[in-house]
């Protein structure tokens, strides 16, 4: 059974990102729809897959994380001087079978993503 999970670590601060906004988005040409939005937890992660089973539909995807709110509204060293607001990651559910999981390195300044485990 297909599923597509997350994970945020913030670089900065050498913690994972907790309360973070994401929205999925399924994009169809120039139609996007946002499928749903949700939060990540204490870990960094989300309490339950972004998607699972049957709403994995190979196509085309987009996670939106808000990663610019995290920075500014940290409870310790809080940072009003971001360079990122929202990071887009669009990608590929190409099988109903396989786990998709898209982990976020992220700091205020740059970041990097690759297709996990």
């Amino acid at each position: 059974m297909a599923s597509l999970t997350t994970h945020i670590l913030d670089t900065a601060n050498g913690v994972p990102a907790a309360g973070v906004t994401i929205e999925i988005v399924k994009v169809s040409g120039e139609k996007r729809v946002t499928l749903r939005t949700i939060k990540t937890n204490d870990d960094g992660r989300t309490d339950a897959p972004v998607l699972a089973g049957d709403q994995c539909i190979p196509g085309v995807y987009e996670l939106v994380f808000h990663i610019g709110d995290y920075f500014r509204n940290r409870k310790t060293d809080p940072d009003p001087s971001i360079f990122l607001d929202t990071i887009p990651v669009q990608f590929i559910i190409s099988s109903e079978d396989e786990h998709y999981h898209v982990p976020l390195l992220a700091s205020p300044w740059s970041y990097s993503t690759y297709r996990g485990s």
